[in-house]
């Protein structure tokens, strides 16, 4: 890893997308009136959609220490991971990877809810544009990924 370590060098990241899945913790981050942060996604894969933030856990990286890692580059504030809930495992598997459409990149998500009650300074690296929106909204809208559907499908209650 480079001086950041939330960061690999490219060459690697690349070897590592094309040979094995990646292991990642996504954020269902709801505000005190249910409504639920997405992010218009910068990059790929999933470029140009509504997703909920979230980032990849790296080698020797305890959970808490990568909740805690990936709330504060997506959202700005570190986390703690004993505040969120445990939603499950997910997979998300995309034709396409961060390079380009040579190869597709695998990934198995641990979803958690987290609920805020204060306003986050949402950073713009991995997302041009930000929306809070109710499950039933998120269910409707063309411009969310259908991996971001999927926390709400059959959870709605759960999630409201």
């Amino acid at each position: 890893m480079g001086k950041n370590k939330r960061w690999t060098e490219p060459h690697i990241f690349k070897f590592i997308i094309q040979n094995t899945p990646l292991v990642a913790i996504d954020l269902i981050v709801k505000d005190k009136e249910g409504k639920i942060l997405l992010g218009k996604r910068k990059n790929r894969p999933a470029k140009n959609f509504y997703f909920v933030p979230g980032g990849r856990i790296f080698k020797n990286e305890r959970l808490d220490e990568a909740f805690e890692s990936i709330t504060e580059n997506e959202l700005g504030i570190p986390l703690k991971r004993q505040n969120a809930k445990f939603l499950g495992v997910y997979e998300h598997i995309y034709p396409d990877n961060f390079f380009g459409n040579e190869f597709g990149t695998h990934y198995i998500v641990l979803a958690h809810i987290i609920e805020i009650d204060f306003e986050l300074p949402l950073p713009k690296d991995q997302h041009e544009d930000y929306i809070w929106l109710t499950p039933t909204q998120i269910l409707k809208r063309e411009d969310i990924h259908e991996y971001t559907k999927n926390y709400f499908r059959g959870n709605l209650d759960e999630l409201k």
